[in-house]
């Protein structure tokens, strides 16, 4: 555990187990980060293009692999970040103590995506001093969604801001490359076949909400989330990851591209290997240590993200989607909101695994690139209300 008392700010946090649009109404439950903090984004550049080549799971693996890069080097510091799983990247709020780690570990992951897989992971870095100097705000909470879970919650366009200004180039801090740094991807797994909803006749929903900063930010997210737990039920009803649907799959091909992300090359014995070691999964999953651990899994599937927008992966039929539609259409004529939806017939799932126990993730996204989708949908209306 690191020493410093401002590393420790998000760890520190009270975890609030209370429902998600309660917390967003109690202001006093959100903090400002640390001015010395810094935001970190990851994303794929023309990831809508990738997806619509049929690339959505090697999106996925890139994405997955650059928040596990994150994640392992705050581990071995002994810190807690807050992270945010995009689909097509990661977002990041990090202590001044590791930025320079992180990334000179995902510059280094930048290298092996662009040689592997032919596409680029643009990567950049902000002082949240910036955010705050442009008259942006970046409040953070915490809310325990499970005994187990718990997730950051937040509020503000500080977030988007930065992203915005990384993106176009226009932002960044400088860092020194270190072509001798170590890639750890220990703990990546994306080994889970497409997942169907726990139900007959569903389907499953990405859905990303929009709301400008302001003092009704927090009120009108509230509002949203308690549409969607009138419409689809509470968090469990509408989780769209079942321990009945969940296969397995590890396949040569699966191997290779792991192997690629993980260590930049892949041979024949390497694979064969690295897949013959898989299948003590499903030797494992029969045992009771095992299927305590897909329960577990399910109940820490990473389904619903709050980084200054509402990001949420959910399960049901097209009748309630129908209605959450018309609901967030008068919301969105209102000027209330801005929102991307993507259906698709199932959910795929990447995995990030320090230990079997309480130390593991499962990032949930849409099938054929749900979020990336939701979100090239979000864009043009940002596009035409600009215009």
């Amino acid at each position: 555990m690191s020493g410093s008392r401002n590393d420790q700010f998000y760890f520190r946090l009270p975890a609030n187990h209370i429902a998600l649009g309660e917390l967003l109404m109690e202001d006093h439950l959100f903090y400002d980060v640390p001015e010395s903090w810094h935001i970190v984004i990851t994303d794929i550049q023309n990831s809508t293009g990738a997806v619509g080549d049929g690339m959505h799971e090697t999106v996925n693996l890139i994405a997955t692999g650059s928040i596990v890069t994150v994640l392992n080097i705050a581990f071995k510091a002994g810190i807690t970040v807050p992270f945010f799983f995009g689909g097509d990247g990661g977002t990041f709020i990090i202590p001044d103590s590791i930025v320079t780690k992180v990334m000179q570990g995902l510059h280094r992951y930048q290298q092996n995506t662009r040689e592997n897989f032919a596409l680029e992971l643009r990567i950049g870095a902000m002082p949240v001093a910036n955010v705050y100097r442009e008259g942006y705000s970046l409040k953070v909470s915490k809310l325990r969604v499970s005994e187990r879970f718990s997730i950051p919650v937040v509020l503000g366009e500080g977030l988007y801001f930065a992203e915005k200004k990384i993106k176009g180039g226009q932002a960044g801090i400088a860092y020194e490359s270190d072509p001798d740094h170590e890639l750890d991807l220990s703990g990546m797994q994306c080994r889970w076949d497409k997942i169907e909803p726990p139900g007959s006749d569903q389907e499953v929903v990405t859905l990303l909400v929009m709301a400008e900063e302001g003092p009704r930010q927090s009120e009108k997210f509230a509002g949203v989330m308690q549409l969607i737990e009138e419409i689809y039920g509470p968090l469990a009803k509408r989780q769209p990851i079942s321990v009945p649907r969940l296969i397995w799959k590890s396949t040569f091909k699966k191997v290779e591209i792991e192997m690629l992300a993980k260590k930049g090359k892949a041979n024949l014995l390497g694979v064969f290997a690295s897949w013959f070691g898989s299948l003590f999964g499903y030797v494992y999953f029969r045992t009771s240590y095992g299927k305590n651990y897909l329960n577990t899994l399910v109940e820490m599937s990473d389904t619903l993200v709050m980084d200054g927008k509402i990001n949420t992966v959910i399960t049901g039929t097209a009748r309630q989607r129908a209605i959450l539609q018309e609901a967030l259409d008068a919301m969105e004529q209102k000027g209330q909101i801005l929102y991307g939806l993507h259906v698709s017939k199932e959910s795929v799932m990447s995995c990030y695994v320090r230990d079997l126990k309480d130390g593991h993730v499962h990032f949930v996204d849409g099938a054929e690139g749900g979020y990336t989708k939701a979100a090239g949908v979000l864009k043009q209306k940002l596009k035409r209300l600009n215009s």
